[in-house]
């Protein structure tokens, strides 16, 4: 091995915005470890000033074609909260089975799609399709019945339209509710054997000290209402967020990293809710984890593709229940009537949580908006892991170090951008090393 080297990959083709990474040795040594992310502004906040409340979800849906549900919801409840609204319960219930739909999803895309290839040596899904044709065939059945219900209930699968600030603009009835309940039944067999054939790849064996964070109910996993936690002592309102969670820019970013002020990184996702919220998952999927023995506290971040398969199958469970129980509502919303407030949102996006704060006047009008996606949350822990992971094992060749670190950033599902398994690597040694 060359003494000093820099592992580079310029530039993750098919994304959604622009990344890359570095890692830099020097005599041996790790010197350095960037999760670049160059992608062009966005200014979502600056679209939102000026504009009217009841347009803040569709316009922050725009900002996730994967978790459009977590950005409307964020939205939705930040303006309903503002305003004094309280939605009816059988509208809650609507808002959390459509968001099973987004977790149901998305995690079926990550699993299959995206991150099980890492762990069997594939290039990508149609290589590993060839000699696993059930898994990816499984995957791709999971993830239509999560499209599925975003669709019945959102109007269309992606940036669903039927949503809105008070409740939706037309609710489905129970006989259209019930045509899904044999596939979601059905997805929960396939989710619980997902569990079991998840535990089964093989684990690096790379554990971290971390700060988990997340929503807590005490009664419910929590998908859209509680306070934030973390294991670490942090007990706080959603409203408070800015008093304990500082971003800040960075130089090989336009993508703002965020920290807890005085402690540093933390980390928000699957693996956060898994630890703080285990004793809230419903009995199968406690069943599930109980037979994989996975339990908290867990700090193998390459174990989340586990913990995605466990949030499907309790997704799954979560549906039928509101199914279930479901009364189609007399008034499909709630009239919202503005005054001049600061209004917070916060829900937990299949990446973790997404946070809003929203400034408006009198007449309902947006002031301003700042807006903190699970991706800015898990940037300075990505980068940590790269540090800690290449250190460990700075003596692999540069092909296998660059997939694995691939696989570190893979971990987080920051984003589908980031998860894509084509990439442009260059590898360069310094002109001084050792022969």
């Amino acid at each position: 091995m060359k003494s000093s080297r820099t592992l580079k990959v310029d530039y993750l083709a098919r994304v959604e915005g622009e990344g890359g990474l570095r890692i830099k040795f020097k005599n041996g040594a790790v010197t350095g470890a960037h999760f670049d992310i160059f992608e062009p502004p966005r200014f979502f906040e600056a679209f939102l000033r000026g504009r009217k409340f009841w347009e803040a979800p569709d316009i922050t849906a725009r900002i996730c074609g994967i978790c459009p549900i977590a950005y409307i919801t964020c939205a939705c409840q930040a303006m309903e909260s503002g305003f004094g609204v309280k939605l009816n319960a059988q509208l809650q219930a609507l808002r959390r089975l459509i968001f099973c739909g987004e977790w149901i999803e998305s995690h079926a895309l990550h699993i299959y799609m995206l991150h099980a290839p890492d762990f069997l040596g594939y290039p990508d899904a149609v290589a590993m399709a060839a000699d696993h044709p059930s898994i990816v065939q499984q995957g791709l059945q999971i993830k239509k019945l999560g499209n599925d219900l975003v669709a019945l209930i959102g109007g269309r699968e992606i940036h669903p339209v039927n949503l809105k600030t008070g409740g939706f603009y037309r609710v489905p009835t129970r006989n259209e509710l019930f045509s899904l309940s044999d596939r979601i039944k059905s997805a929960c067999d396939a989710a619980y054997q997902a569990v079991l054939w998840a535990a089964t790849l093989p684990f690096p064996d790379f554990e971290q000290d971390y700060e988990f964070v997340a929503l807590h109910h005490p009664a419910e996993y929590a998908i859209m209402d509680g306070a934030l936690v973390s294991n670490r002592g942090l007990e706080i309102q959603i409203s408070d967020f800015e008093h304990y969670i500082q971003e800040e820019q960075v130089e090989h970013s336009t993508s703002l990293h965020a920290e807890m002020k005085g402690r540093g990184a933390y980390v928000v996702g699957p693996l956060a809710r898994f630890n703080l919220n285990f004793k809230q998952l419903s009995s199968l999927a406690l069943q599930a984890a109980s037979e994989v023995k996975l339990a908290p506290v867990c700090n193998n971040p390459f174990k989340t593709i586990i913990i995605r398969s466990i949030e499907i199958l309790y997704a799954c469970e979560e549906a039928l229940r509101i199914i279930e129980n479901y009364e189609r509502p007399a008034e499909p919303a709630i009239a919202l009537k503005p005054v001049a407030t600061t209004a917070y949102g916060c829900t937990e996006a299949p990446r973790g949580i997404c946070w809003h704060r929203y400034r408006l006047d009198e007449n309902g009008t947006i002031l301003d908006a700042r807006i903190v996606p699970p991706t800015s949350q898990n940037q300075k822990t990505i980068e940590n892991d790269l540090l800690h992971f290449v250190r460990r094992n700075a003596d692999l060749s540069d092909e296998k170090l660059t997939w694995m670190c691939e696989q570190v950033i893979r971990n987080y599902d920051p984003c589908i951008s980031c998860s894509c398994h084509f990439l442009n690597v260059k590898i360069e040694h310094d002109a001084t090393a050792k022969k």
